[in-house]
């Protein structure tokens, strides 16, 4: 069986993954937060673990994953979202609306993702779906004096567990306080201790407690819903290094302390975060733009993929437009290379030998690249497809077989001819702009004219031409 190898966040160190249950291999990845449409760099934790999820189940079997990711649609920003629609005259009551807009924004997520080609989870529980479960590991927390009430709020103590907490971040709990900013309260036994349930007003959403009508700390809903669906350990959990602390590190403290039995998750992956054109993206830098955006001005989802995967997932990423036309261009071929191909039984062994080595995907498109040189369409359609490239239901933006350019290569091949002869080149200079313009590759030799589809072809731009 092929070995994988992961980069442990936890250990600082790239390991052999063993699974504890080779039969039920179980993955949790923090999902969004559902109060708007998600940006470019919510993408790239979601394609990261794709990609992992896509070679376990290469290495072991597809009935042999189990991926949890959450949706966590208990929140402010929603809130105050529902607020907004309230004022505005909407129908209906806030929890309503909350809902309203909770469905509406995991359907935007869903379809903006999917046209990434990414697969979609085994579990993708709603953190409202699980409050009791929440406020149970809370009580026992309580209980086991590793959290306190106080002004109708649940704190955890970080001093009850403070030899583990920090580990994973590697900073100390004093460390933290200095570099951290954390909510001073007067109802805090120690800064850094954070909430595991807060009180809700009559106009919020909120959920009945021992402690009063309120609502979930952010880090509780991850430890209760990976507990409830995968165990109290499993094998790999990640998300993006923001994550890290405190999300992370608040999610070990807590689930440690609930279930000290456990492991937890015994691999922490994390992925770097994406730039755009060599800057932070923001919108103060007026560089922020969501999927929805890209896939609105006609960039196929599998060419926001195929950059993603150029860049190993532990460096930064750097979105660019040049790199988004070269992906389109190489996938044009590509898929061109493999029309009515059937993809090899597997692919290549060099393929997945990148991917096991702690998911080298520049390696892997690099082994993709030689496919294609070598003319092996069998091997580069499988190959890809384990990528999530080249998939069927993915192709539709580069299926230019029903586009007939016969007569506009015969149109600039006449005007050619005349301008041979009388010296004018003015209309073989307007048909090449045109053709140009509307995306084509002009190629004009002894042989005749040959108009190729490049990156950002576009059908419609041509009936100005003719």
């Amino acid at each position: 069986m092929t070995t994988i190898k992961l980069h442990n966040t936890r250990t600082r160190t790239k390991e052999d993954f063993v699974p504890i249950d080779p039969e039920n291999v179980r993955m949790y990845v923090c999902g969004p937060t559902v109060y708007d449409r998600a940006h470019l760099g919510n993408a790239r934790p979601v394609v990261v673990f794709d990609v992992l999820y896509r070679l376990l189940r290469h290495v072991y079997g597809a009935d042999h994953v189990t991926y949890v990711r959450n949706f966590t649609d208990v929140d402010d920003k929603i809130n105050a979202t529902a607020l907004a629609r309230k004022k505005a005259g909407a129908e209906g009551s806030l929890e309503q609306l909350v809902q309203e807009r909770s469905d509406e924004t995991i359907g935007w997520y869903l379809h903006d993702m999917g046209a990434l080609g990414t697969l979609e989870p085994n579990e993708m529980p709603r953190a409202t779906q699980y409050i009791d479960q929440m406020i149970a590991m809370i009580e026992d927390l309580i209980v086991k004096g590793h959290a306190y009430a106080a002004e109708g709020h649940v704190l955890f103590a970080v001093d009850s567990w403070k030899e583990g907490y920090g580990k994973l971040s590697g900073r100390s709990v004093d460390d933290m306080i200095a570099g951290a900013r954390v909510e001073v309260a007067p109802y805090k036994k120690n800064p850094m201790d954070f909430v595991l349930w807060k009180p809700s007003t009559d106009e919020l959403p909120g959920w009945d407690s021992p402690w009063g009508r309120g609502r979930p700390g952010w880090h509780i809903e991850c430890s209760a819903m990976s507990y409830e669906l995968l165990g109290e350990s499993f094998d790999i959990h990640g998300g993006g290094n923001d994550l890290m602390f405190p999300h992370h590190e608040n999610e070990i403290a807590q689930s440690c302390c609930a279930h000290p039995q456990g492991e937890f998750a015994r691999v922490w992956l994390h992925n770097e975060m994406l730039q755009v054109e060599g800057k932070k993206m923001s919108k103060s830098l007026g560089n922020f733009f969501t999927v929805h955006d890209l896939l609105e001005q006609g960039v196929p989802g599998e060419v926001i993929r195929f950059v993603f995967l150029q860049t190993h997932y532990r460096k930064p990423m750097d979105w660019t437009e040049k790199k988004a036309r070269e992906a389109e261009a190489t996938l044009r071929k590509w898929r061109a290379l493999t029309a009515g191909v059937e993809p090899a039984a597997s692919a290549a062994p060099a393929v997945v030998v990148a991917l096991s080595d702690d998911l080298n995907t520049a390696g892997a498109m690099t082994e993709l690249y030689r496919l294609a040189s070598d003319g092996d369409a069998e091997g580069l359609l499988a190959s890809a497809q384990l990528l999530g490239l080249l998939l069927p239901e993915m192709g539709a933006w580069a299926d230019t077989a029903s586009v007939d350019l016969t007569a506009h290569a015969d149109r600039l091949a006449n005007a050619r001819a005349s301008a041979m002869q009388n010296k004018d080149f003015s209309e073989v200079d307007r048909l090449k702009a045109a053709y140009i313009a509307a995306g084509l590759e002009v190629r004009m030799s002894k042989e005749g004219v040959e108009l190729v589809p490049g990156a950002g072809f576009d059908a419609s731009k041509l009936e100005e031409v003719l």
